[in-house]
């Protein structure tokens, strides 16, 4: 495959990969309008989508098989986690809109940054502070167009907390990544995201199957469009672009979400949370751009 052809490729699954991604919130906000709560549908997405993986793992052979204390601690870490990150970004759905949550989440690559500063596994440069900058000026144009004194400010903490949260987890789960297979890996996390949401279902009583058409609807797209396949074309796109430009390419998918927010739950798009949107992703492309030194 040429180089171009290439580009070309990873560029389209890559954008396949933010479509998908982007939809979550509003599959989500189509479920529970419903009447579903937000743990039943959580937990019907991560069973479905964890007997997809295990199906698909099961279908193939490699190379060793991840012990019984490595395959629980994925269950654990890796889905447990995972399900408080999940669930905290989308109960702020009920307080500010999709394009908001998209936005402020998509500041997790900055605490990704301070995680790693902590840590000593970077340092904080020049680069680094400017891109900090912007994020947190963008963060702060869109907040201030809210009533902090509301319930928005709830859904702001909400959104930005699961934000921080996923700056813990990623450096985590690459650290317990190792060499194993991205889908066995995926498939032990969705077999403990779905414990974990079908227990929090089964203590809060809204468990059940009974659903309409539009909710299986909206659940199985959110299982297929927006968990499984996204994890399929983002790492397609990956082996293709490399982690630079499949992170800038990426950066469509907070204004998918706003886009389609708009168009499907016809929710308000307004410039102060364009412009504090566009901030972050000028921030998130900063971060993810090396300099390119001249022999």
């Amino acid at each position: 495959m040429h180089d171009s052809e290439r580009l070309r490729s990873g560029t389209g699954y890559t954008l396949l990969a933010a479509s998908g991604f982007a939809a979550v919130s509003i599959l989500t906000s189509l479920a529970t309008r419903t009447g579903l709560s937000l743990s039943t549908v959580l937990a019907w997405r991560y069973t479905l989508g964890a007997v997809v993986l295990v199906t698909w793992v099961g279908a193939h052979t490699y190379p060793k098989r991840m012990g019984p204390r490595e395959a629980i601690l994925w269950m654990l870490v890796g889905g447990g986690g995972q399900a408080l990150l999940v669930y905290t970004a989308l109960s702020s759905l009920a307080y500010i809109s999709a394009a908001m949550l998209a936005f402020l989440f998509y500041t997790y690559p900055t605490w990704v940054a301070l995680v790693q500063v902590a840590r000593r596994a970077e340092r904080l440069d020049a680069r680094r502070l400017s891109a900090l900058a912007l994020s947190f000026a963008g963060t702060a144009l869109m907040v201030g167009a809210l009533d902090l004194h509301g319930a928005a400010l709830k859904g702001v903490a909400l959104a930005i907390g699961a934000a921080m949260l996923y700056g813990v987890f990623i450096p985590t789960a690459q650290w317990m990544q190792k060499d194993w297979p991205v889908t066995v890996t995926s498939a032990y996390s969705k077999i403990g995201a779905a414990l974990s949401f079908l227990v929090l279902s089964g203590i809060d009583g809204s468990f059940g199957y009974a659903m309409t058409a539009p909710a299986w609807g909206a659940i199985i797209a959110l299982t297929l469009w927006s968990t499984v396949l996204p994890g399929v074309f983002f790492m397609m796109g990956l082996m293709r672009l490399g982690p630079v430009r499949t992170a800038i390419v990426s950066t469509v998918e907070p204004f998918l979400t706003a886009l389609l927010g708009a168009a499907v739950l016809d929710q308000p798009l307004t410039p102060r949370t364009l412009a504090g949107g566009a901030a972050i992703v000028a921030a998130v492309i900063i971060l993810q751009s090396r300099r390119t030194r001249v022999a």
